[in-house]
């Protein structure tokens, strides 16, 4: 596939799940809840997890904010739920080295490689990995202090 054509998918892949996000709900029985909010631009994001063990049994989220602030919410609740805690964090690690520019887009990122092109626009990776700062308070217990990006 041509470099533009790649764009083109992620692209849709983006606003495909702005416009229907995935786990896009409050959680009823999380084990860890935690809200996230970007000052800068106003994108307010609410993560819940449901731990098993050590396994993140489900995740979801709420909130408002831009495309790509919802649509990584979105990518990522589908990308963790049925990780371990520490995947998930390894996770995070890969995701926000591709976001910052620091490591390429790779296989094992999945779908969240849509979001590679978040690395052009350093002002954009706040929107990007806001629920991802969220989620990794929501794994540390019931009611993680709230997260910024500031």
């Amino acid at each position: 596939m041509n470099p533009s054509a790649l764009e083109a998918l992620y692209q849709e892949t983006i606003l495909e799940h702005n416009r229907r996000p995935r786990n896009f709900h409050e959680m009823e029985h999380a084990t860890g809840h935690a809200e996230g909010k970007n000052p800068l631009c106003g994108d307010q994001v609410s993560v819940w997890v449901r731990l098993d063990g050590d396994r993140i049994a489900e995740a979801s989220f709420n909130g408002q904010g831009c495309a790509i602030a919802k649509a990584s919410a979105s990518l990522m609740t589908a990308a963790i739920s049925g990780k371990t805690v520490a995947e998930a964090n390894a996770l995070f690690a890969r995701f926000h080295a591709m976001v910052t520019g620091k490591e390429p887009a790779d296989a094992s990122l999945g779908s969240l490689r849509a979001l590679g092109g978040v690395s052009k626009y350093p002002i954009r990776v706040k929107c990007a990995t806001l629920a991802w700062h969220a989620m990794r308070a929501a794994m540390e217990g019931p009611a993680a202090a709230p997260v910024s990006t500031e």
